[in-house]
């Protein structure tokens, strides 16, 4: 029978090897504070443990790409077949990870809620629970998935920056800063509220004050998964090209946003996302740079359709290299794709968001204003359900921008344009951009 012990966070676990305590630890505590160390856990890939073999098929699913079920469906396979001699809270985690991996995320989501009910301190559930949540475009869910685990789990300042990003991503940025605040507090180096706070000063305008804040603290952004590390360093170069610092923001996109782990979805839609938003702001980023990310997505991205969030950004990196029919094999394959999905939520994102977002980014690609404003404006109001942040989002807002700007519709882009002015008042992009909108609706120039 496997050995009784209990986790870093004081959850029974079941284990063959007690030796495999360490790495799982390594999985548990290393996820929720988003530190490479989670990758410790396939050490102990020989235990047959349930709570073991979840985990390193966990692990498996995080590549987001189209092999990964199949490189984890040997571990599931195993921890359900140990699953009987696991206790419950291990049986709804695997059977959770199981979901995952046969595509049933509704299945997933549930249970990691009534894991959240049931066993609070369980925060790897938790943090996995939000993570589907977030890339359904369910914010809310996240949210309320957080503060259950709140009573618990109040000690753990990792929960605390999973509240402070449920509370930026309902909007409720007051509450989001208070988290975030709390977290540092109990642990100084907690990259996700770090992220969680920049998010909130990114809203507020708080551009000079959101480059100061994460400059220091990036000395603490160490032992971090690549996500973490490049994704923290995506949103310090978004501060510093709102003040239109652009050689600075290439420096960054150079040594710290792309080359971690170039094979990875999270760093490929950093970098396209970055280069694109240096284009739009009138920088010239090099063909070069370009060709380097159009490799990896050419070679690995054409049939992947994990999450449509993904997809398009792969899409539009391609476009925006001159991979024209790379670009357009990837479009055909999103339609086909759309056309099979079942699940009612899937089915209806893929097929009625991402298809048009999809059409709009390669015509703005291609230079064709008027399509790609039509196509992009069908698919905004409901951007939400492809899941990513509001600030990853934010790029196709702004391309829209630029496409009915190329489109000669000025008078639309002055009404989209001036309140967010407003808002970012600190923003020299956005008052750069909107002298060009006034000058040419021959308007007076703004304060």
């Amino acid at each position: 029978m496997p050995a009784p012990h209990t986790d870093s966070l004081g959850n029974a676990v079941a284990l063959h090897d007690a030796a495999s305590l360490g790495p799982l630890n390594d999985f548990v505590g290393g996820f929720i504070a988003c530190e490479a160390r989670a990758v410790n856990v396939l050490q102990a890939a020989g235990d047959a443990s349930a709570i073991v073999q979840a985990c390193c098929a966990a692990l498996h699913m995080f590549a987001e790409s189209a092999d990964a079920p199949r490189n984890a469906r040997p571990f599931i396979d195993q921890a359900l077949a140990s699953a009987p001699r696991a206790s419950e809270r291990e049986q709804r985690f695997v059977a959770a990870v199981a979901a995952w991996v046969q595509g049933d995320l509704p299945r997933a989501i549930a249970l990691h809620e009534e894991q959240a009910r049931l066993h609070p301190r369980d925060l790897a559930s938790v943090k996995l629970g939000q993570y589907h949540l977030f890339n359904r475009g369910d914010s809310p869910g996240m949210l309320r998935l957080a503060l259950q685990a709140l009573p618990a789990a109040g000690d753990v300042p990792y929960l605390h920056g999973m509240l402070a990003f449920g509370w930026e991503q309902c909007h409720r940025l007051a509450q989001a800063e208070s988290a975030a605040r709390h977290a540092m507090a109990l642990c100084r180096k907690e990259p996700w509220a770090h992220h969680a706070l920049a998010h909130v000063m990114l809203t507020q305008g708080r551009i000079d004050e959101g480059a100061a804040f994460m400059a220091s603290v990036q000395d603490t952004w160490t032992g971090l998964n690549s996500f973490m590390v490049t994704h923290n360093w995506w949103h310090q170069a978004l501060f510093l090209l709102e003040q239109d610092r652009h050689d600075e923001v290439l420096a960054l996109y150079d040594a710290q946003v792309w080359g971690v782990v170039k094979e990875y979805s999270q760093d490929q839609i950093n970098a396209v996302s970055l280069l694109v938003r240096l284009e739009l702001a009138g920088a010239r980023v090099g063909a070069a740079r370009w060709a380097d990310l159009a490799d990896h997505l050419e070679r690995q991205r054409l049939a992947d359709h994990v999450l449509p969030f993904l997809d398009l950004q792969y899409l539009y990196g391609l476009a925006r290299a001159g991979r024209t029919q790379a670009a357009r094999t990837l479009l055909h394959n999103i339609g086909a794709h759309a056309a099979t999905r079942t699940e009612p939520h899937e089915r209806a994102v893929w097929q009625q968001v991402c298809v048009p977002a999809a059409h709009g980014l390669l015509a703005h690609a291609e230079g064709d204003g008027a399509t790609a404003a039509q196509h992009l404006g069908t698919a905004l109001p409901r951007l939400t359900e492809i899941g990513g942040s509001h600030a990853q989002r934010d790029l196709f807002h702004q391309i829209w921008l630029d496409a009915l700007q190329r489109h000669g519709r000025w008078a639309t882009v002055q009404n989209l344009l001036q309140p967010l002015a407003n808002a970012q008042p600190e923003s020299r992009r956005l008052a750069r951009q909107l002298r060009a909108v006034n000058e040419a609706l021959a308007l007076p120039p703004g304060a």
